[in-house]
């Protein structure tokens, strides 16, 4: 009896000791969130592209919608250049960064990340060639044999991607202004990639000999995604983030921002 009472102070510092802990915990999960940090694929006009007069942010239509959508939920949100597009997804692993403004869906992804459920926007993957050397494109199968090129890191859906790791040769770079000139200067045979930006990028560095088949590799959804790392994750946000996202894109906004972005990008390469 002597020992229990000896040691029943020593049990309740420890009960306290953990109650505390738990609290501590509540505490900090209870606080709202004051800021989110977002980036992206900064090579991806009309969507996202470093701003020439602060290469630390980035601006484009997904941009623009971050600041509406930072309206909506009441949270101030910060663009971020975050680095290559690689880079950028290893910072959401590591939460460095809490939203990616700009992202296909993937199965690998979705373990460091959630997507919100409204997309913004259905973006076409395009399969580029040079006009002095075009080959009929109707099927992922005709690709085999051909030599492709695209940016590393870069996913056109889930299916796709299954297909290229078995079937296709293709090189990855890093950069779509390098997957570009290799294409043109007949280093690789098509390049794999979204058709807009790849326009905006082909029209700014004057290659005037690439094309796009008529037919499509993907049709994919573009998503604003949440990363799990995040010190601002929890399931009060995502579904704030959802409710608002919806709310934008049943009002048609994104489309006006995609034409309003695309002028822009045109006027900066003036």
């Amino acid at each position: 009896m002597r020992i229990f009472k000896r040691l029943l102070p020593y049990h309740l510092h420890a009960l306290l000791a953990v109650a505390g802990l738990l609290a501590c915990q509540q505490a900090i999960a209870s606080v709202p969130c004051a800021r989110l940090v977002a980036s992206g694929n900064p090579e991806y006009p009309p969507y996202l592209w470093v701003d020439p007069n602060d290469d630390k942010r980035l601006i484009g239509a997904a941009a623009d919608m971050m600041q509406m959508l930072s309206r909506e939920v009441g949270i101030p949100i910060s663009i971020n250049y975050g680095g290559p597009w690689a880079r950028v997804q290893k910072s959401v692993r590591d939460g460095r960064i809490d939203l990616i403004a700009g992202a296909f869906f993937t199965q690998p992804r979705r373990q460091y990340m959630s997507y919100i459920q409204t997309p913004l926007t259905i973006t076409r993957t395009a399969i580029w060639m040079r006009d002095s050397k075009p080959f009929n494109y109707t099927r992922w199968l005709d690709l085999v044999g051909y030599r492709g090129v695209t940016v590393v890191n870069n996913s056109f859906g889930e299916e796709f991607d299954r297909f290229a790791e078995h079937s296709l040769n293709i090189e990855t770079v890093g950069s779509v202004e390098n997957a570009l000139r290799m294409l043109s200067m007949g280093r690789a045979d098509y390049l794999i990639y979204e058709d807009a930006p790849a326009q905006a990028y082909a029209n700014r560095l004057g290659l005037q000999n690439l094309k796009t088949a008529s037919g499509t590799i993907t049709r994919e959804p573009l998503y604003l995604t949440l990363g799990h790392q995040s010190s601002c994750f929890s399931d009060e946000l995502y579904q704030r983030l959802n409710k608002a996202m919806k709310k934008l894109v049943d009002s048609k906004v994104m489309e006006q921002l995609i034409e309003k972005n695309q002028q822009r990008w045109r006027e900066e390469g003036n």
